[in-house]
């Protein structure tokens, strides 16, 4: 049988968005341009993201388990697995299954448990489904909330400022349930947005940067995307933090430059170059 493994490789578990710059389509040139190869597995097929006022959609569930099995049967093995948006409590079981099938030895999964924003699950999150992915998150090694995302994991009321001893207890709490690597990102602190980066030894650090502009789409998948390659290619955790914290500035600065609009997400295909 033919050796399809000589490259390391992340499977990249997303929906496929063609215009708006998110999920697969902005991550996959990213892991590319970290000299690992992207393998992508779509959950679901967008014309555009759900921001705009009309978009045309495709749930991709019911081929996801015949995808997988093809892969098995090549005899596929990955350095990493990073989850992204999942629509349905259906396909987080068919995620947790895969990871289940094709996770080694040598397998860093990172899971962006992308589950809401601003205080609030997204209007397509059941209870269900917050409970699906509290379970996934067991078979994570590295898990990348935001804070709404890191209060439902741990059942913690949301508010509008946590201190640093209040989030450091959310992500004790998140690492208690099996992974060894939390990053709480987008933690607003007067004129900076934070991620804190927590380690199960209880290791901590709270990666700063000045915030700019305003949210746009496709930035929280960029940045688990570098956190994701980074882990495969063995770079320290708060430096890949850091690494994704300022090159999503950069990205949110070019996009201001060119007056891209907000929905149209950042520009990162200029300053793609600066990433290494």
């Amino acid at each position: 049988m033919t050796d399809h493994n000589h490259q390391k490789k992340i499977a990249l578990i997303n929906d496929m968005t063609g215009f708006g710059r998110c999920s697969i389509a902005v991550q996959l040139p990213i892991i590319s341009m970290l000299k690992v190869q992207c393998c992508a597995i779509p959950t679901s097929i967008f014309s555009n993201h759900t921001g705009y006022e009309h978009y045309h959609y495709t749930d991709y569930t019911d081929h996801l388990a015949e995808y997988m099995d093809c892969w098995e049967k090549l005899n596929l093995k990955f350095e990493g697995i990073c989850t992204g948006f999942l629509g349905s409590a259906v396909q987080i079981e068919l995620v947790s299954n895969f990871i289940r099938r094709f996770r080694s030895k040598i397998t860093t999964v990172v899971i962006d448990p992308v589950m809401g924003d601003y205080g609030k699950a997204y209007p397509t999150y059941t209870d269900e489904m917050c409970d699906n992915m509290v379970h996934l998150v067991r078979h994570a090694d590295i898990v990348t909330p935001n804070v709404t995302e890191a209060c439902i994991l741990t059942g913690t009321p949301y508010k509008e400022r946590f201190t640093t001893g209040e989030l450091l207890d959310m992500a004790e709490q998140i690492t208690e349930l099996g992974p060894g690597k939390v990053v709480i990102t987008g933690i607003p602190q007067k004129t900076y947005v934070s991620n804190l980066c927590y380690e199960e030894n209880g290791a901590y650090a709270m990666i700063k940067t000045h915030k700019i502009g305003n949210s746009r789409s496709g930035t929280g998948d960029i940045f688990s995307a570098i956190i994701a390659a980074d882990a495969v290619n063995g770079v320290d955790f708060a430096t890949s933090v850091k690494k994704a914290s300022h090159f999503i500035k950069r990205c949110i600065v070019k996009s201001m430059e060119m007056d891209i609009p907000l929905t149209d997400g950042v520009c990162f295909e200029e300053v793609l170059y600066t990433l290494k």
